[in-house]
């Protein structure tokens, strides 16, 4: 089977040996993956936001791999304050409610900046 390691362009993949995604066969695996936080449309104090960021641009980096949101058989959640489950539920609800992955949330003490709430990591299998 082939490799595709699909690259978003980010810093960090050259300077932490990464990429945003893998797909061998017809499995993908998404990095933990944060939102773009701008201070206006995502800000540090928004799990919703910031939930849908990441959500959003990992709809993007899924067809770059082949595959969709509809493919995701797993997430896996981390926050850095669990009392946000619900808005973090609601964002999630929102994308993947009828597609129904098992998913796991989990508090964690920090994230790479104090900035981010959530990341997020995906797993897709492409029928």
């Amino acid at each position: 089977m082939s490799r595709q390691n699909i690259l978003s362009g980010s810093p960090w993949e050259d300077k932490m040996g990464y990429c945003r995604a893998v797909r061998i066969g017809n499995i993908v695996e998404v990095a933990g993956t944060v939102a773009i936080v701008d201070g206006e449309k995502v800000k540090a104090d928004d799990a919703y936001a910031q939930t849908n960021n990441i959500i959003e641009r990992i709809e993007k980096v899924l067809q770059d791999a082949g595959a969709s949101l509809s493919d995701v058989v797993r997430t896996r959640i981390f926050t850095t304050d669990i009392t946000l489950f619900e808005d973090i539920a609601r964002a999630h609800g929102a994308y993947f409610g009828e597609i129904k992955p098992t998913t796991g949330i989990y508090e964690i003490s920090k994230l790479v900046s104090a900035d981010y709430l959530v990341e997020i990591e995906f797993t897709a299998i492409v029928q």
